[in-house]
Parts: structure tokens; sequence; C-alpha cells
């Protein structure tokens, strides 16, 4: 398997890789002229590639070969509080890359632990998870929003609340399978208000469950992409 680099601004026959990348590709890799390379975009696009000159400053390679791989026949979007401990969502931004998800939101809300939240790191992680497991498509990371905000701009036939409040509620895996676009908000560690539950209800956003166990909100975040593909599968 050839190593794969990513190029998002990838336009033409030939390309330089960043002077990081490059200098990974010579020095690390031991890339040299005539190797072979893979190149991702980030929006379905894949190249091969030959190194046309190993300088670890600007590392050139040709395109070889590309081909264009179509996005999955369904969406899935995760809207998530984030954790106190960062560490944990960049766990989730990798996992969930890895596993498959095409945006994840992140949620301040009323019982939000952390308040804000810089996603140039998350980024990185998310990038660096498209590369190693092998995926074309990179997912979209959106800033920090009010619960309230981020409510409004959701489409309510799609869109799912998993909460813990003792209420009727739904297995995701038995609704998921229907949508072609699945929103499934995961509130912070002490669960979302009454009033946060209300207004989804409010706006007809539907109760879900993820199980029968209390999950971290990380795992529980990476549980609901993960149901979602399996019941597409099995739909």
């Amino acid at each position: 398997m050839p190593h794969t680099f990513y190029a998002p601004l990838l336009t033409s026959p030939s390309y330089t890789l960043p002077e990081d990348e490059s200098k990974h590709a010579v020095r690390v890799l031991r890339l040299s002229v005539g190797d072979g390379v893979m190149l991702v975009d980030g929006r379905g696009g894949v190249f091969q590639a030959d190194v046309t000159d190993a300088n670890p400053k600007r590392c050139q390679l040709r395109i070889t070969h590309e081909a264009q791989v179509a996005p999955r026949p369904y969406q899935v979007h995760v809207a998530v509080a984030p954790t106190k401990n960062l560490d944990r969502m960049e766990w989730l931004v990798e996992k969930a890359t890895e596993v498959g998800v095409d945006q994840i939101s992140f949620l301040r809300c009323a019982r939000s632990e952390r308040r804000e939240l810089k996603l140039d790191r998350l980024e990185k992680i998310a990038v660096s998870a498209l590369k190693q497991s092998g995926q074309a498509w990179l997912p979209q990371l959106h800033p920090l929003t009010d619960f309230a905000q981020l409510l409004a701009t959701l489409d309510p036939p799609t869109t799912f609340i998993a909460h813990l409040a003792d209420d009727e509620r739904t297995e995701l895996a038995q609704v998921a399978g229907t949508a072609s676009t699945c929103c499934i908000l995961i509130g912070p560690e002490g669960d979302f208000t009454p009033e946060e539950i209300s207004a989804a209800r409010q706006r007809s956003i539907r109760p879900v469950a993820l199980g029968t166990t209390r999950l971290r909100t990380e795992t529980a975040a990476l549980a609901a992409v993960h149901t979602v593909h399996v019941a597409k599968l099995l739909s």
C-alpha cells in the first residue's frame, strides 16, 4: 500500500508537498524519485502519483492516475457538546472519521464544561484519520455554536436528540435506517437540560436512546455514528 498524503489544493498534473510533508516523505519515509504515493483531496478525489524530485523542502509529484469516489448515499451528522478534557474530543474526531462521518458540530449547552474550542488541531486529527483509514471524504468540522442557534438550522424530520431524561425514547437503530440524512444531538456529561429537551421537542425533533447503558459523551457520539451505518446496512 503506497503512502497517502492529503492534497486539498490539487488542481494540476503535478503537485508539490508542503515543507512538513516533504520532510516526512523524504527523511522519514525515505521516498526517492520514481516511488509511488497516493493523494487524497478530501472531496472524493483519489490520485496515484510518482515522486519526481525527492527534495525534503519541496518534494514534487507527478499525477499518473485519478479517480473520484462517490459520497455515500446518506449523510451522517453528529452534534456534540465538547468535554472539558479535549483529549476525548480528539479521540472522537479520529474515530468518527475512521468509521465514516460527514459533519461534526460542536454544541455549547447550558451544562457544557467547555465554552471555547479551537478547530485547528481537530482538523489535523481528522486529516490524519482520513489518510490512515483510506477514506476519500474529509468530514466538515463546525465551530462551537449555542444549542438554540444550531437547533434552528436543523431539519426536524432527520434530527434526533439522545438524552437520559425520564422520557419516551425510541432506539436510534429503529429510526436511523429510513432517513437519507441523519443528525444526532449528543449533550454534555450532565446531559441536556429539561429546557433544551423541550426546545427540541417543540421543533418535532425526536428523542432517541443509544442502548441501555450510560455512555460518556464521546462514546455516545461514536456509538450514534456507528448505529446509523449499521441501520443503513440492514434497511
